[in-house]
């Protein structure tokens, strides 16, 4: 009789300790629970973390995170207004606002990714293709650079850069951000914030976009090269005036002296020749012979010339050498 009390107060313990631990569950700190009876929800989520009570058996907890979470979309190839074909990579974070109509929509996370490729995905679709590109890359309080940063930039590009757009890359996302917003809550989702990642060039517009670079650039590099071209040749041409003006001025300078130097070497012969006009014909003389005579020199002369009138009136004794006097000059004269 002891041993059945014994065993029968076990079996009931046994029992008390199952039901408790089937009728007992805990929430961790940034999760929410959400208790189903045969698959459906029952009650409101429960959204505190600690120790909380349901049917044994026939009650089940489904866990989810009240943190952000993050979507991912895969990149998609996007036409836009102006029919440029791009890749389109956009991210966006979001939370599950109620955890029953979540349980009740998409039953996971999984199921809710799903959801948010098809909706975003279309959203994005929708703006980029209604959008510029011009208006997807620059930020609409993006200011037009001034100075020195256009003179690298075409002149055929210019205009683009200085037109005004009407909306920027910010208020296309806070458009897109709005209208999932509108789709998205009947899931038992909030949509926080979505951003686009990367925008790229399709393989085929990247190549021609390269293209079109590279025959800018060589433009850029033509232009410098002849503006430096242009710069040589002012250099040189001011070099060479500079050069001839030296040169003028250095000939002018050279035929002043030379001319003030044969001024004086004439007023010196006029003064030697007025002293002693015999001496100074027999010096020029000498010079005339230094000048016309030279070792490969021949000369064939009369014996009546006046080229060597010195050489005649020399005598072998040494007399009268040089030049005659006046003395000896008179006599031949008179004679």
């Amino acid at each position: 009789m002891k041993f059945t009390l014994k065993a029968v107060t076990v079996a009931i313990a046994m029992a008390i300790v199952i039901v408790l631990y089937g009728g007992l569950y805990t929430l961790e700190e940034g999760l929410q629970a959400i208790v189903v009876q045969f698959g459906r929800p029952v009650g409101e989520p429960v959204t505190e973390a600690g120790l909380h009570m349901k049917l044994p058996f026939v009650q089940e907890v489904r866990r989810f995170e009240k943190r952000l979470l993050v979507w991912d979309g895969d990149p998609n190839q996007v036409p836009t207004k102006g029919r440029e074909f791009i890749w389109v990579d956009t991210t966006a974070r979001w939370r599950i606002a109620d955890a029953k109509k979540f349980l009740e929509n998409v039953a996971s996370e999984k199921g809710a990714q799903s959801r948010l490729n098809d909706i975003l995905d279309s959203v994005v679709r929708d703006q980029v293709s209604s959008s510029e590109l011009v208006e997807l890359v620059r930020s609409a309080s993006w200011e037009v650079p001034e100075g020195e940063a256009l003179k690298e930039i075409p002149k055929e590009r210019e205009e683009e850069l200085k037109r005004e757009i009407a909306r920027g890359r910010e208020e296309i996302t806070r458009t897109i951000l709005t209208e999932a917003q509108k789709i998205i809550p009947q899931y038992g989702i909030e949509l926080v914030d979505v951003r686009i990642k990367r925008l790229d060039y399709v393989e085929s517009v990247r190549e021609k976009v390269y293209e079109r670079m590279i025959s800018e650039r060589k433009r850029i590099a033509a232009q410098f090269r002849s503006e430096g071209e242009g710069r040589s040749a002012e250099i040189l041409g001011t070099m060479e005036k500079e050069l001839r003006q030296i040169r003028s001025t250095a000939y002018r300078q050279v035929q002043e002296v030379q001319g003030k130097a044969d001024a004086e070497a004439t007023q010196i012969y006029g003064h030697a020749y007025n002293k002693n006009p015999e001496f100074y014909a027999f010096l020029r003389t000498l010079e005339s012979y230094k000048e016309k005579t030279n070792k490969n020199s021949v000369l064939i002369l009369t014996t009546d010339s006046d080229f060597y009138q010195y050489i005649k009136q020399a005598s072998p004794g040494g007399k009268n050498r040089g030049f005659p006097s006046k003395e000896t000059s008179r006599t031949e004269t008179k004679n």
